[in-house]
């Protein structure tokens, strides 16, 4: 049977009991080209070690799901040509085939969650895609927050994706959604999406003890903390609609739909706003991932 590799690091600071925070791979495999993905990946890292929380980068290597990747596996998998992207349900294939794969934001829940670590930040989380072609497409990521009692913190959800849709999804399966100071559900690239949350906090402490609540009465599922990007990278609306438009057509010409979609489209975004919507991508996940990590501090000191 394959374990799971857990770093000694974050090994220890799980036994001690001091703040982890779970950071995906997909990104540096698949969603960021290189270099921007190193760097976007150890920045990240960074900005969790300032505020006194571990990181732990999850991903599969080799068959073995990984919890706490080093520098230089970090980017050895940047710059690996045959890695898989893996959701929950493909966990099992890949490790029995011993294959090296990125973890998309449900795998990396999933796994977290097994090591112990309750907090996870990520860029975005996935929803309902408006795809024409395979009509009815539910990420994953939405089921996983279900079920698995994980904080994902992150900047909304894309908005290549259905937004409305996408939130009547998180009501449906008992998932809040609050948002960092803010009441509108923020769209990635845009600070907001135009849709109103329920729930907002204004402090790591109140989403901290909001979190240990829904811990202990939310039934198990996770929760979403949705913080606005900040004003100075986040894309004018009209700028990035019409990008999208464009990303969109491209992506109908060359018949990409399902899984490969969301990659596609980010990567034509990249080119259709001339690298600004991957400044945008690299300064949310950084904000994020500060954070997860002041959270992550704050569940240990309201312990």
């Amino acid at each position: 049977m394959r374990t799971m590799s857990v770093s000694g690091e974050v090994s220890v600071a799980i036994r001690a009991n001091r703040p982890v925070v779970a950071l995906e791979s997909t990104l540096i495999a698949h969603g960021l080209p290189f270099p921007v993905n190193v760097e976007t990946a150890l920045a990240a890292e960074a900005a969790i070690r300032d505020v006194g929380a571990i990181p732990a980068t999850i991903a599969i290597l080799e068959g073995r799901p990984t919890i706490g990747l080093t520098t230089s596996q970090i980017q050895e998998l940047a710059q690996s040509s045959n890695v898989l992207k893996v959701s929950r349900r493909d966990l099992g294939y890949a490790i029995a085939n011993r294959r090296t794969a990125a973890t998309t934001v449900a795998a990396t829940m999933a796994l977290a969650h097994m090591a112990g670590i309750r907090v996870f930040a990520t860029g975005g989380i996935a929803g309902v895609h408006p795809d024409p072609i395979a009509q009815v497409d539910i990420s994953a990521d939405l089921l996983e927050l279900a079920r698995t009692p994980v904080l994902v913190v992150c900047a909304g959800a894309k908005n290549i994706l259905d937004l409305p849709k996408t939130l009547e999804v998180l009501e449906t399966q008992g998932v809040p959604v609050v948002g960092y100071r803010t009441n509108d559900f923020p769209a990635f690239y845009l600070r907001s999406s135009g849709l109103t949350l329920s729930a907002r906090a204004e402090s790591p402490h109140e989403v901290a003890a909001i979190f240990k609540a829904h811990w202990e009465f939310g039934g198990g599922s996770g929760m979403v903390l949705a913080q606005p990007i900040t004003e100075n990278v986040a894309l004018n609306r009209e700028f990035f609609d019409t990008a999208l438009k464009q990303a969109e057509l491209l992506a109908a010409q060359a018949g990409i739909h399902g899984p490969a979609l969301t990659p596609f489209l980010l990567a034509r975004l990249a080119e259709l706003t001339s690298g600004a919507s991957l400044v945008a991508n690299q300064a949310l996940i950084t904000a994020n991932a500060r954070l997860a990590a002041e959270i992550a501090v704050a569940l240990k000191t309201d312990d």
